[in-house]
């Protein structure tokens, strides 16, 4: 039976399982399992395709995006300029492992926001500057949409919260949370930003997808924004995933 699995650590509640099981189950998909493997160090990694021929890819969550790129044999581009990694394609020459790191996090968000830009859209506020940011950042790069980033600390970002103003939002219509602050259980709370400079001209974009709407979201729809949240890039990463698992041998 083919492999695939989810590394990071701790691991709890995994949409990429979820997400693939149902999937193998929807479209009578045979011969192929998805678990979770949670590693305490990342160091444990090579034990797992070295000692079992049946793994053929993985998904890669936090805090090893990073770590775990010291075991590829390649990278493609995206993942080489963002320096992260969150799926890897499995191959094998004679027995021989050769891994190759993809980002499909960027893909994701890419391909959820572009539908949604209007002419007004034109540059964006990115809230956050940790791991989730950095797929923002890469894709915001290639629509060409310029972007400052809004950081707690002066030195990791363009911005802090506290320099936010009114007309700051007002000048920026895309604004994009890559932040944790309101997820579940936590749905009270919201990024501290000036909301009353938002506008019907605005698009708000919150990486998180649980719950479906967050605060932030809300603040924004109650002002006549176009709001959407982040369970569109989760599915279309996972079927890039699945496309790159899938490409027939010898596509390195």
């Amino acid at each position: 039976m083919k492999k695939l699995g989810l590394i990071g650590y701790p691991l709890g509640h995994s949409f990429s399982k979820k997400y693939y099981l149902a999937k193998f189950a929807d479209e009578s998909i045979k011969d192929i399992d998805y678990d979770l493997y949670p590693l305490e160090h990342i160091s444990e990694f090579p034990k797992l395709y070295e000692n079992d021929p049946d793994f053929y890819g993985f998904n890669v969550t936090i805090p090893y995006k990073r770590e775990v790129i010291v075991y590829m044999d390649e990278l493609s581009p995206e993942a080489e300029q963002m320096q992260a990694v969150n799926c890897i394609q499995v191959r094998r020459d004679q027995g021989k492992p050769y891994l190759k790191g993809f980002n499909t996090d960027a893909f994701g968000f890419e391909h959820s926001l572009r539908p949604l830009l209007k002419s007004e859209h034109r540059q964006a506020l990115v809230l956050g500057n940790g791991g989730a940011a950095q797929a923002v950042y890469y894709a915001l790069d290639q629509l060409k949409i310029p972007f400052k980033i809004v950081s707690r600390s002066k030195d990791k970002g363009d911005l802090t919260y506290t320099e936010l103003t009114k007309e700051t939002v007002a000048a920026f219509p895309i604004l994009i949370n890559c932040s944790p602050v309101g997820t579940f259980p936590r749905v009270e709370e919201s990024p501290e930003i000036p909301y009353d400079g938002i506008t019907s001209q605005h698009l708000l974009y919150d990486l998180i997808y649980n719950p479906e709407e967050t605060l932030f979201l809300k603040e924004g729809k109650a002002r006549g924004a176009t709001t959407k949240n982040g369970y569109e890039m989760l599915t279309l990463q996972a079927e890039k995933n699945w496309e790159i698992w899938n490409e027939p041998n010898g596509t390195f």
